[in-house]
């Protein structure tokens, strides 16, 4: 899909239940797929200034079906019941939250109703430009490059008054994204399944980081709005490797900023992790630690993610998260 994965391929809040499951549990596996006939007749129904659409299929994610409108739109079609309220909720933030940020943002503007046997709302905004990061081949210099704004966008993001993002309508978290237990009963078996797959020779380097990330729970971080799949897929660079938007709020909530520093752990090499909190301001021990626990676990879902459905770039960007996790 090559820079147009605007599909919105949001974990609804839990991907490490994949593992060891079949395929067809996934959560990736849609509900409803939102075919080309019936996205173009909702959207030249309800957004008649648009009519008669040209679409092209722009992706499927997790959770959405993306389709470029006319050139100009992206417009996201839940594939799975879980994503309508997290769509909902992009709907009511995003527009209030994208004029405090420091780079683009997509911005709805075209908002549907379940109509003609499609049961879910949906929702439309203007491309953004860029290519996803994950999908450019970025080098080690280009990556720590992007320390610095990552970092400028994250302290802006986490600077939100907590009573301003509950007012604009942004969820708790619902899903215990750093629930130790949770994760513990998770990351486990799936390192154990890396192994077996010949994916990593030894899981013990990995290991400890799910022990110094468990031991450093509950995380010592005031709550705050983030983003809550914080990684490559979501970050847009330009021809040169600068970022130039964020795209999938669709795990936006008030949370622990530690699940969103997690990208420091994964897309970011470790010589420029110091260059990211000289902006950002330091964390502690403990909030680190819990952030690269989660980068571990978003590492395990990008790898699994892509060798099931045989998304090279993505399945390579995990193994590469992966060794990120643990280098030094």
């Amino acid at each position: 899909m090559n820079g147009n994965r605007h599909a919105g391929d949001s974990h609804a809040g839990d991907p490490y239940a994949i593992v060891q499951k079949p395929l067809a549990e996934k959560p990736w596996v849609a509900e409803v797929e939102v075919t080309h006939e019936r996205a173009a007749a909702l959207i030249d129904t309800q957004c008649p200034a648009l009519a008669p659409v040209t679409l092209s299929l722009m992706g499927a994610g997790w959770d959405n079906t993306a389709y470029l409108v006319n050139g100009e739109w992206v417009f996201r079609f839940p594939r799975r019941t879980i994503a309508v309220p997290l769509l909902e909720a992009e709907g009511r933030v995003l527009p209030k939250l994208a004029p405090r940020l420091p780079c683009p943002i997509p911005r709805p503007e075209w908002f549907g109703r379940p109509a003609d046997g499609y049961p879910w709302p949906f929702l439309g905004y203007r491309r953004l430009a860029g290519e996803v990061a994950s999908d450019v081949g970025l080098d080690e210099p280009a990556r720590a490059a992007l320390a610095r704004p990552l970092a400028r966008f994250l302290r802006a993001l986490h600077d939100v008054p907590q009573t301003d993002a509950e007012a604009w309508g942004a969820p708790p978290d619902a899903f215990g994204r750093l629930d130790g237990a949770r994760l513990e009963r998770m990351v486990r078996p799936a390192l154990a399944e890396l192994v077996a797959r010949g994916t990593i020779d030894d899981a013990t380097p990995w290991l400890d980081v799910v022990e110094a990330g468990l031991a450093a729970l509950p995380v010592d971080m005031s709550l705050a709005l983030v983003h809550g799949d914080f990684y490559s897929r979501h970050v847009l660079v330009d021809e040169t490797g600068g970022m130039v938007g964020v795209i999938d709020f669709g795990d936006l909530h008030v949370g622990h900023p530690a699940v969103d520093l997690s990208i420091v752990w994964t897309l970011l090499p470790a010589r420029a992790r110091h260059a990211f909190f000289e902006i950002y301001g330091s964390v502690s021990a403990r909030a680190a630690a819990a952030a690269r626990l989660r980068a571990l676990t978003s590492a395990i879902a990008q790898e699994a993610y892509g060798h099931d459905v045989g998304d090279a770039q993505i399945e390579r960007e995990g193994v590469r998260a992966l060794h990120s996790v643990v280098a030094r």
